[in-house]
């Protein structure tokens, strides 16, 4: 029933002739002192912080249309030979089309320019806390993981997000909880390479990385909401492309391919990306064993707007990645694979109501199928053998309506979304010794070659159905702008909760001091992961090492709620500085975490009884000035969760209930540094440098636990000493007697890892057709670190040794 009501929904889409412009559009005429339209006036329009730029010329009738604007602040410039320049200071919020038109003088060799306080062009009165970067940055952040460059992305660009292994990031304390919104369509489900694939990087105009309040408009996931835009090529003249090849340690090959078209009223955007690495994933030994893997990407992006008041907008996506499980000296005849596949289609529609108003409908379809392939022979995986087979699906449908007008700006809508599950999965214990103490009895029938033995099966379907309504109004008032929503969410799967959540938040300007003061509250709810939802929930409290399977105990996970505060400002500092500071603090019952399954890329969803997170972030950001821009990003997260515990699977090393405790999020400082030169248009270089203090680890408590590790373990993590008193080169261990699960865990010693690159965007000097080369090299010390050990949550896993890899481009 579900999806044939999608699929007329989608069929009513496409026979109305629309499509949605997903970023904001500034349209206008230009004219003389006599009302005359004028020809051929330039228009451009920039931001000074993310060097977002755009530009249009006027036709015979004075029209200019600028399509596809990140929401930001801009610089508007209006040029033409025998006319005054004149400047313009505008902001862009929203997809109701902005009309703006123009009156040029006669030429007096003058300027007419908008009189504005120190900072107005970059600063930003808004109550949420966000940074933007656009494809110019994206294109020189040193995004070197297979698979997972777009969490590269925002790790390096976020501030208060904290980097772990394999494309994870943990925003502000919690663990992957990332809405992402692409051209309007929402994807709150794990986009990690060990879940699901990533939209290229390349195929990205702007992403809006929201770590504050979040509008009522988002919800599900929302500790940092991924607003994103896509290339299009709508308004193209002429068929245009970019080609990359690119050759790099570990025997990494890659190709990427963007190729758009189009005229007035409609353009495609195509990419078609494929990598292979012999370092897919992040390893449990610093030197890659049995890393292989392979990633390919088609992206199709397609518009048609038939006339001024309608338009059309798809996205298409298929996806692919497969890639080694990898292994540890100690465990050479391993041999576990996991291969992932992605569908997305997502359509969409658009009418401009009037001047002032714009309804979108946007309906999606998504598949991820994932398969998990142990050893071909069992007792080479250790201490547990399993397979996995599951298939998430979404779809659904968003309509809103945004109305603009003097100071009010509206949006109100309705979001469906459907998520089908189906799990099967397969476990025997191969060696129970190396458990965490005794294997409980329930689990001794999956002893492999013991009496009785059988293997432990699951299979299940299911289905999770989400509802949501919100409204949300920005009120201006002179410098003051106040921000209100309400949304209410009702959740059907193998639970059922409705959630009413309000927000609201202000931004107050001081103009005099070019300063932003904010602060918002917002009550969010919580759902649990769908990855492997159904056997976790099935496994009850302490998971299933401590129930008999549909025993005493089994309970499905609920949706949490929180509450959660943000206070901070924005500072000019002279023309070419602005910082950003933002304090969090975030109070959830039923707080959601994922439980691995030992080392493997298997994980399962955890709920605690509650979060207590807080911490600051703080961005600051530089304009260009003589070709060298920078910016730095720096947070701080006190991540306490307390027991006890329901769901997960097996547990490596268990939490001991009752103990409040720091999970694996917390980290006391990690900060970002970006510094990237040119010189005019010609070569460029950038360097990175990442600073993090060490997350915690559950894999060990103290020396007292040390002296337990197998040997293969104490030379990983380079130990050395006693029960009473050690010392390790890659953990900052507690002495016996000292430790404590909150206020001094064991953690991961702090790491600096430098990043550099260098490159020719023009080789040969072209205007149509260049030349590009581009070189890089991450971890330019060569320094060993790990992000996790053991940890419940994530397993082993040391970050990536010195690579370089070196591209050439060509685009026409």
């Amino acid at each position: 029933m579900t999806h044939r009501f999608l699929y007329l929904f989608v069929l009513g889409a496409l026979s109305s002739f629309g499509q949605s412009v997903s970023g904001g559009t500034i349209l206008g005429v230009v004219k003389d002192q006599s009302g005359a339209a004028l020809q051929g006036v330039e228009i451009k329009i920039a931001n000074y912080l993310t060097n977002f730029k755009s530009a249009a010329i006027t036709n015979d009738l004075g029209a200019y249309r600028l399509n596809n604007l990140p929401f930001n602040s801009y610089h508007l410039e209006l040029k033409s030979k025998e006319f005054s320049t004149l400047t313009r200071d505008i902001d862009v919020r929203n997809q109701v089309p902005l009309a703006l038109d123009f009156t040029l003088k006669i030429s007096d060799q003058r300027t007419e320019l908008d009189v504005h306080a120190l900072g107005d062009e970059v600063l930003e009165n808004v109550p949420y806390a966000h940074t933007d970067a656009d494809a110019n940055l994206l294109r020189h952040l040193p995004l070197h993981s297979a698979g997972s460059k777009l969490s590269d992305a925002i790790t390096y660009a976020s501030p208060g997000v904290v980097a772990d292994s394999d494309g994870f990031f943990h925003p502000l304390g919690d663990h992957a909880q990332v809405g992402f919104s692409v051209d309007g369509q929402p994807i709150t489900d794990q986009q990690s390479k060990r879940f699901s694939t990533q939209l290229p990087v390349n195929a990205i105009q702007s992403m809006e990385l929201i770590t504050g309040a979040p509008n009522a408009e988002f919800g599900d996931k929302t500790s940092l909401v991924v607003n994103t835009v896509t290339k299009s090529g709508l308004g193209i003249d002429r068929f245009s492309g970019e080609n990359w090849l690119s050759y790099g340690s570990f025997g990494s090959i890659g190709s990427e391919n963007s190729f758009a078209v189009g005229q007035k009223n409609w353009g495609n955007f195509l990419v078609a990306n494929a990598e292979r690495s012999g370092r897919f994933l992040d390893t449990p030994e610093f030197k890659p064993s049995h890393a292989i893997g392979n990633s390919e990407t088609i992206f199709d992006r397609f518009d048609f707007q038939p006339d001024s008041k309608n338009s059309i907008h798809m996205n298409l996506m298929g996806a692919r990645n497969w890639f080694q499980i990898p292994t540890t000296i100690d465990a050479p005849d391993t041999d576990q694979r996991q291969l992932t596949k992605t569908m997305n289609f997502a359509p969409s529609y658009q009418r401009v109501l009037s001047p002032n108003a714009l309804f979108s409908a946007n309906a999606f379809f998504r598949r991820d199928d994932v398969d998990f392939f142990p050893s071909r022979n069992p007792m080479a995986d250790n201490p547990v053998s399993a397979g996995q087979s599951r298939q998430l699906t979404n779809s659904g449908f968003r309509t809103d309506l945004a109305y603009v007008k003097g100071r009010i700006n509206f949006k109100t809508g309705v979001q469906y979304v459907h998520t089908g599950l189906q799990e099967r999965f397969a476990l025997s214990i191969t060696n129970p010794d190396d458990f965490e103490g005794a294997v409980p009895a329930s689990l001794l029938p999956y002893v492999l070659g013991q009496p009785g033995y059988r293997p432990f099966l699951f299979q299940e379907k299911g289905r999770v159905n989400q509802l949501a309504w919100y409204a949300q109004n920005s009120y201006t008032l002179g410098n003051l702008v106040v921000n209100l929503g309400l949304r209410v969410d009702r959740y059907n799967g193998l639970v059922s909760k409705t959630a009413l959540q309000p927000r609201g938040g202000f931004s107050y300007r001081l103009k005099k001091t070019g300063t932003i003061l904010r602060a918002s509250y917002s009550r969010t709810m919580e759902t649990p992961y769908n990855e492997n939802l159904l056997l976790s929930s099935s496994t009850g409290s302490g998971g299933l090492a401590a129930n008999v399977f549909f025993g005493f105990g089994s309970a499905p996970l609920n949706p949490g709620g929180r509450n959660q505060y943000n206070a901070g400002f924005q500072q000019a500092i002279g023309s070419h500085f602005i910082v950003e500071a933002d304090y969090f603090w975030k109070f959830t019952r039923n707080a959601y975490d994922f439980g691995v399954l030992f080392n493997t890329p298997i994980t399962f969803p955890i709920s605690w009884r509650k979060s207590n997170i807080d911490g600051l972030s703080v961005r600051v950001s530089t304009r260009e000035w003589r070709g060298l821009q920078a910016f730095t990003t720096l947070g701080s997260t006190r991540a306490r969760f307390f027991p006890a515990s329901t769901g997960g699977l097996l547990f490596a090393s268990p939490i001991e209930a009752g103990n409040v405790f720091r999970i694996d999020h917390d980290q006391k400082f990690q900060q970002n540094t970006h510094l990237r030169y040119q010189h005019k248009r010609g070569p460029w270089m950038a360097f990175t440098w990442r600073y993090d203090s060490g997350l915690v680890t559950t894999g060990v408590g103290s020396c007292e636990d040390a002296v337990f590790l197998s040997d293969s373990e104490k030379r990983a993590i380079g130990f050395a000493g006693s029960a009473s008193k050690c010392d390790s080169t890659l953990i900052r261990i507690p002495q016996t007697g000292t430790e404590n699960d909150d206020h001094n865990p064991a953690r991961m010693k702090g790491r600096n890892l430098y990043n550099l690159s260098a490159g020719h965007d023009n080789l040969l000097g072209g205007d149509r057709r260049k030349l590009s080369l581009r070189f890089g090299l991450v971890n330019l010390t060569n320094q060993v670190a790990l992000y996790n050990f053991k940890s419940t949550f994530g397993g082993t896993h040391y970050v990536t040794p010195r690579a370089f890899s070196a591209a050439i481009g060509f685009a026409f």
